[in-house]
């Protein structure tokens, strides 16, 4: 189906980049160097310094860099099977898998109903001895980052790590996220804020021996070639994907401010009470990966738009404790993470969206009377 307001029309939006994305990718077939040559350490170097962190490590995808990231910890003695992560529970799969691919145990906390950011006045409360880490989400592209969290962090001797794969940009008192635990992972999906022309991933750290650690497991394990110091696996990112990431981080933070835009006219323009709107109390620590609504009825909502030619996703229909891959969980009652599954339901809003278009949408939902 053709929309006439599309989620994210990724043609278009990397047409605007076409000339720079040629120059790239032709230079990478002219060098004859596919993979781990100098266009990764050109975009490592890039994209760290962006973060504000003292090491990226390019990684085949997010999924990975999490995976790496956690196992890097156990190789080094920080965790071992059988320790608990903090995470919550309204997450994307991944976050989950991480932990679990890697034998430890994920603790599940509610988000906050307000934010969909993981509540940080709960998490004291799910602590054990055997918790070693909180694994926060900076879920829809807003900092999941609080002040509390560092505290808790700091006050049990925990590692801070965060998912960066929605939130490129984002930022929390003047830092990035991504700079603002011990490690984080990156994603660079075709469909994210800084997305490649196919997989990809990072993890950023100011932590040498993890840098190393990471580096070493996600290229076979290697200390130096054909020298495994650990039982890695292959997680790189490649030269092509590399280079068109180098070629489109410039124009990021541009990006970031249109899809700041379109919130701020949807958060102005949606006047029906039917409608719950993301609460923003700062633009800076938001870059709109998507901009989430809520509606009870959210399921006939969504056919209404796509009746007016609005295309809206679902971010996400499974909370993770319902899935079949955690049948142990399935049981379980997390009742607001199960309230925003149950009713989230994402707006287009994307970085070449026109004011017409948002305006069509925001014409549609003060229209609906479900």
């Amino acid at each position: 189906m053709d929309y006439e307001v599309p989620f994210l029309p990724m043609k278009e939006i990397n047409a605007m980049y076409r000339d720079e994305l040629k120059t790239a990718m032709e230079r990478v077939l002219d060098s004859g160097k596919y993979v781990q040559d100098a266009e990764n350490k050109a975009f490592e170097k890039a994209y760290g310094s962006y973060i504000g962190a003292r090491h990226c490590i390019g990684v085949a995808n997010c999924l990975e860099a999490l995976i790496l990231i956690f196992r890097a910890y156990i190789e080094m003695g920080v965790m071992k099977e059988g320790d608990e992560v903090i995470v919550p529970a309204n997450t994307f799969i991944a976050s989950i898998l991480a932990i679990t691919i890697n034998r430890l145990k994920p603790v599940l906390v509610e988000p906050s109903l307000k934010t969909y950011e993981i509540d940080d006045s709960l998490i004291e409360r799910a602590l054990t001895a055997k918790t070693r880490a909180i694994l926060i989400v900076h879920l829809y592209g807003q900092c999941a980052y609080t002040e509390k969290i560092a505290g808790i962090c700091k006050k049990h001797n925990l590692k801070l790590i965060e998912d960066n794969a929605q939130a490129h940009g984002c930022e929390w008192n003047g830092r990035k996220t991504g700079s603002l635990g011990d490690a984080a992972g990156h994603s660079f999906y075709p469909g994210k804020n800084l997305g490649a022309l196919g997989d990809g991933g990072a993890v950023t750290t100011d932590d040498d021996a993890l840098a190393r650690a990471v580096s070493s497991l996600g290229c076979y394990g290697f200390s130096k070639k054909y020298v495994c110091q650990y039982k890695g696996i292959n997680s790189r990112l490649d030269e092509m994907q590399a280079a068109v990431l180098a070629a489109k981080l410039p124009h990021l933070d541009d990006e970031t401010g249109h899809r700041r835009h379109v919130a701020q006219l949807y958060i102005d323009g949606i006047k029906n009470p039917a409608i719950v709107l993301p609460a923003v109390e700062n633009l800076k620590s938001h870059v709109f990966h998507v901009f989430p609504i809520r509606s009870e009825k959210r399921d006939k909502l969504q056919a209404y738009l796509q009746e007016k030619g609005i295309e809206t996703i679902i971010h996400y229909p499974i909370p993770p404790h319902k899935q079949d891959a955690y049948k142990e969980w399935n049981q379980l009652s997390y009742p607001i993470t199960e309230k925003i599954h149950a009713e989230e339901l994402s707006l287009p809003s994307g970085p070449i969206q026109t004011d017409a278009q948002t305006a069509r949408v925001i014409d549609a939902l003060n229209g609906w009377r479900g």
